[in-house]
């Protein structure tokens, strides 16, 4: 029995919505913690454990799936190599730049914080949507892991923290937080609603899918739009955007185009399933 018909077999045990028990109050439980522990996400800790454990699990989730390929093993240990090496590097090269205040305003003449946003994307995505050998990976990958795996957008609500304790505007804040954590929080029923095998689960995970995306989307348009730099066109009234320092630029250098490139492989594998239906 394959791992996708295991996990239907298992969704079709319980309601979708039973996830939500424990995700929403650990959400809670976060932002609480952000109001209430300011220290706790400016020291960076957080950040460094959210990171290393999203990390970790991106690449025994690679290294799993590969063995499920009839690829040689010579071919699973190059194929790691060539997606792991270039992501840890690029993980180590945004920390590096955000500790040493790169990202932040008038630090570079050059927008180096849209650079780390969209040149990621603009370089990963067509590599990652084309490659053949890619496919074969997301052909023995279940369905549910790339979305399961951003359950960790549920720690997006500390900007609704950050508004609430006055160090965020709320036109940014308000979209961005929200969208995040529902994005967050939506991840595990959306995955065991894809689990089903059914149409209306692909759906599901479609939703969810767009739904993401169109989230990152605003939260990067309204955050370039509001930023001080050449392309501001909004001065907020009240506290200025402050997401140029670490460790809070993390977020935008690194998570968003991360997140935005596990979107777009998901939607990659479901329209492969889809053709093999």
């Amino acid at each position: 029995m394959s791992t996708d018909a295991v996990s239907a077999t298992m969704t079709a045990q319980r309601p979708l919505w039973l996830s939500l028990t424990w995700t929403v109050p650990f959400a809670l439980l976060w932002t609480w913690l952000i109001i209430a522990l300011p220290a706790l996400p400016e020291s960076g800790f957080p950040a460094l454990g959210v990171r290393l454990m999203t990390h970790g699990l991106i690449a025994l989730g690679l290294w799993l799936c590969l063995e499920n390929t009839e690829l040689a093993p010579a071919q699973r240990r190059a194929t790691w190599l060539a997606l792991m090496v270039p992501f840890t590097v690029w993980a180590a090269v945004t920390w590096t730049a955000a500790i040493n205040g790169a990202f932040g305003a008038g630090a570079s003449p050059l927008p180096l914080l849209p650079a780390a946003i969209l040149l990621p994307v603009i370089v990963g995505a067509p590599v990652l949507l084309s490659s053949k050998r890619i496919g074969q990976l997301l052909d023995a990958m279940p369905t549910t892991w790339l979305i399961a795996l951003q359950l960790y957008r549920i720690f997006g609500s500390q900007w609704l923290a950050y508004w609430l304790r006055g160090l965020l505007p709320g036109l940014w804040a308000l979209p961005a937080g929200t969208g995040d954590a529902l994005t967050g929080l939506l991840a595990v029923p959306a995955a065991m609603a894809l689990a089903t095998g059914t149409a209306d689960g692909r759906k599901a995970g479609i939703f969810w899918n767009v739904f993401g995306l169109a989230d990152l989307a605003v939260a990067i348009t309204l955050g370039m739009i509001m930023s001080p730099g050449p392309l501001q066109l909004i001065i907020p009234d009240g506290p200025g955007m402050a997401l140029d320092r670490f460790p809070n630029v993390l977020t935008p250098a690194f998570v968003v185009p991360c997140s935005i490139l596990l979107h777009l492989l998901s939607l990659r594998q479901l329209r492969r399933r889809s053709e093999t239906v």
